[in-house]
């Protein structure tokens, strides 16, 4: 794969949009690796492929693997899940913690965060986001849900949650494989969480007791605290965000930014992939038993949210060109609207209506769709990368091979 450094970018903006951030691909990232080279590349340039590493190359193959990994041992491992369950504190599961963790440190690790304010003053992303996150999402998946599945009132309720839950966690590395923006996710996911704590339980509220009043619907209590939202918030994105400015700031300190960049990054890089890993295997397995058990109630909780998915994905990317914005940004818009915070989605569901609810299922089932339909939207996104780049900057500068 290719070792380009972060600091080899070039730096020439996009129409419309502010430098172009996070579009090299860096050691230990996947697809993002796998694009085509920008227009004006030399033609004598590796084939992409070649240039990949072993993870890298396969990493579809390597999610899907973890998939059926974690759902086979935790439908053939007796005890199993609830063995995994037992490994928690305050309802907080320590392995999925663990692995999310992992997963999300390198990643905050390579933003550089002296670069930050050339993403909150871009208002175009900042109040699209807000739009995209707080009040279509949520309403989307309102609608989805009672019109697909009208006469399965747990599940509606569990994939209205997940709709509320705005994502905080993998994103990033969604975004990161996608070639996005970098800063620009870690602002708008730190916005997520705000707004997270802040308004989740309200709407919870409205969208399960005051509009299906409005609308004549049956309706549902959400009884959850901020707290349990701050605490999902503090774990999941406060520690791996401090740690990862606190090693870029010491080690550039220490030993200067080309040293950090060309390497450090390419050494802490890979384990942003191992955790993913790791997090998809323990998740599946904590509840492979419950998946593998019901497949036509979760073929029926999967409509919707394939549809929640598409929709968001390319509706937010559409909105992003509309509105002006690069491609980098663009796809940071549109994986941050599209994804959700399963881990607090279950959490909620379990904490309110039980382990083996049919609202804990329905976020359950969100990552088992939630992961390989991002993981095809990061290549749908690096395919529109190039023909973005083609047409939008094609007097942009090239990179040395």
């Amino acid at each position: 794969m290719s070792t380009t450094p972060d600091s080899a970018r070039h730096t020439t903006p996009d129409t419309g949009t502010t430098p172009d951030t996070g579009t090299t691909p860096d050691a230990g990232t996947a697809p993002d690796a796998g694009t085509a080279p920008d227009a004006g590349t030399a033609p004598a340039e590796a084939p992409v492929a070649k240039r990949l590493s072993t993870l890298d190359r396969f990493l579809p193959v390597w999610i899907l693997a973890a998939m059926a990994l974690g759902l086979l041992a935790g439908r053939t491992i007796p005890g199993l899940g609830p063995a995994l369950n037992t490994i928690a504190v305050d309802g907080i599961s320590l392995p999925i913690a663990l692995g999310l963790l992992i997963m999300m440190y390198p990643v905050l690790a390579k933003v550089r965060y002296d670069r930050v304010r050339t993403v909150t003053g871009d208002r175009r992303l900042l109040i699209s986001s807000l739009v995209l996150n707080w009040i279509i999402g949520p309403a989307l998946m309102f609608a989805l849900a009672w019109l697909l599945l009208p006469d399965l009132p747990e599940y509606r309720t569990g994939l209205i949650i997940v709709g509320l839950a705005r994502c905080i966690a993998m994103v990033i590395i969604w975004n990161d494989l996608a070639c996005g923006d970098r800063e620009a996710a870690a602002v708008l996911v730190a916005i997520n969480s705000i707004f997270q704590v802040i308004a989740f339980a309200g709407l919870g509220w409205f969208y399960l007791s005051v509009l299906p009043g409005w609308l004549g619907l049956p309706q549902t209590d959400l009884d959850v605290s901020a707290w349990q939202i701050a605490k999902s918030v503090l774990i999941f994105l406060g520690i791996p965000l401090v740690a990862g400015y606190l090693t870029r700031r010491f080690g550039e300190k220490a030993k200067g930014r080309n040293w950090y960049e060309e390497k450090l990054v390419p050494r802490i890089g890979p384990f942003a992939l191992y955790g993913l890993l790791f997090t998809i295997v323990i998740l599946f397995a904590l509840q492979g038993d419950a998946i593998t058990s019901q497949p036509l109630d979760v073929a029926r909780i999967a409509l919707p949210l394939l549809a929640y998915f598409a929709i968001m994905w390319f509706g937010s990317l559409a909105l992003a060109k509309a509105v002006g914005l690069g491609y980098e940004r663009s796809a940071t818009l549109a994986f941050t609207a599209a994804g959700n915070n399963f881990e607090l989605a279950i959490a909620v569901a379990i904490a309110t209506f039980g382990v083996t609810s049919g609202q804990a299922l329905a976020g359950v089932v969100g990552p088992l769709i939630e992961v390989p339909v991002l993981v095809a939207l990061v290549y749908v996104s690096l395919a529109a990368r190039r023909r973005w780049k083609n047409r939008v900057t094609p007097t942009a500068p090239t990179r040395e091979p």
